[in-house]
């Protein structure tokens, strides 16, 4: 897998941790799951999934098998550190749309096609954690249990924002818009009305809007959108039938100054 089929973080995290984003090409998966398909319960090829997660794993030299969740839409923070190294194995049974960890070389993980990726840091190193914001987990408040759940004051966290479907082509219904409005009425700056009497949504500015409530104003992250380029994203709403691709995060033991301060 070359290096062009990722997406590195941009985002000034301290040196240890290190975020990425995968792209399609790469993989050995055919038909609608072409290439680097990493979900395995998107109706793909066993073999080719775990071939698949094998090359990532082996392109970025990961320290360990990332944690897959199986992830319901939620707002269930996985705590890393208390699962064994067995538990974290492709198959995993735990369930949640987001995790955390303050372990050197333990990977989290998230998949998606459309949902968008929230990779978050302590600006010391000492922790990071990830979470799955669909419409759902956003509204219900995902972002805010991953924040609550990583410590640290609001100041000394960053955030990344990773490739989702873009406004102009997420469509939702009024339920989705009243979701976000009753909780913050600043949201509806993040739906304009269409011709069809529904609304565009910006997931991207929805979860800026949460972070800044939570006093994280280290928000970095260019929107791209994942409907609108199919060669480099998978996308559920353009397709249907689907891969995923996943957002990493993990602390690197080799580069962490918090690992050489421990020493």
């Amino acid at each position: 897998m070359s290096a062009a089929t990722v997406l590195r973080a941009d985002w000034p995290a301290p040196p240890g941790v290190q975020a990425v984003f995968t792209l399609r090409a790469g993989g050995v998966s055919n038909g609608a799951y072409r290439s680097l398909n990493l979900g395995a319960h998107v109706g793909d090829e066993a073999r080719a999934v775990q071939e698949n997660r094998r090359r990532v794993i082996e392109a970025l030299t990961l320290p360990s098998e990332p944690l897959w969740l199986a992830q319901v839409h939620g707002t269930e923070v996985v705590r890393a550190d208390e699962i064994g190294a067995g538990a974290a194995a492709p198959n995993t049974s735990a369930r949640g749309d987001a995790s955390v960890t303050q372990l050197p070389g333990r990977v989290l993980s998230v998949l998606v096609a459309d949902c968008l990726p929230v990779l978050l840091a302590r600006t010391d190193g000492s922790a990071v954690a990830i979470a799955h914001a669909g419409w759902r987990g956003l509204a219900g408040g995902v972002i805010e249990a991953a924040v609550r759940a990583l410590g640290g004051t609001p100041q000394s966290l960053l955030a990344w924002l990773g490739p989702a479907i873009g406004p102009a082509h997420f469509e939702v219904g009024e339920e989705v818009r009243t979701a976000f409005c009753r909780h913050d009425p600043q949201a509806q700056r993040a739906f304009a009305a269409n011709a069809r009497a529904r609304w565009q949504c910006d997931l991207h500015q929805l979860a800026v809007q949460r972070l800044a409530a939570l006093g994280v104003q280290s928000v970095h992250g260019r929107p791209r959108c994942t409907f609108s380029d199919a060669d480099s994203f998978y996308s559920f709403r353009r397709d249907g039938v689907t891969g995923r691709a996943a957002a990493l995060i993990w602390i690197d033991a080799r580069v962490s100054p918090t690992v050489e301060q421990q020493r």
